[in-house]
């Protein structure tokens, strides 16, 4: 998929998901990718929002919670997904890049 980031950035959307369904065998049950120029994400490496709002519709598409969906970025990442109380538990490995806190 190589998208046209520039007509993206002017969908008036916060992000742009592009979602499928995993291969045969794959140890993943469905792929995306987030792409959001607008906000000077081009393309976001994993992305927890995305998965909240995936892991409602492969779960009613499968029949099955939990699932792994699978980011495919460049960097790329697995997620676990379950939709729990209206909510969505993400699990997973993450990666920290920045290390901050609130002052009052």
């Amino acid at each position: 998929l190589t998208p046209a980031l520039e007509a993206v950035r002017h969908l008036g959307l916060r992000g742009l998901i592009v979602t499928a369904r995993a291969d045969a065998g794959a140890p993943y049950d469905f792929v995306s990718r987030f792409f959001a120029p607008q906000s000077g994400v081009p393309e976001d490496p994993v992305t927890g929002s995305a998965h909240c709002a995936l892991a409602p519709l492969w779960v009613e598409h499968l029949g099955r919670a939990p699932l792994e969906g699978f980011q495919a970025s460049r960097r790329g990442g697995q997620v676990e997904v379950e939709p729990r109380d209206g909510r969505v538990l993400l699990r997973g490995h993450a990666v920290t890049v920045v290390e901050g806190g609130l002052r009052a």
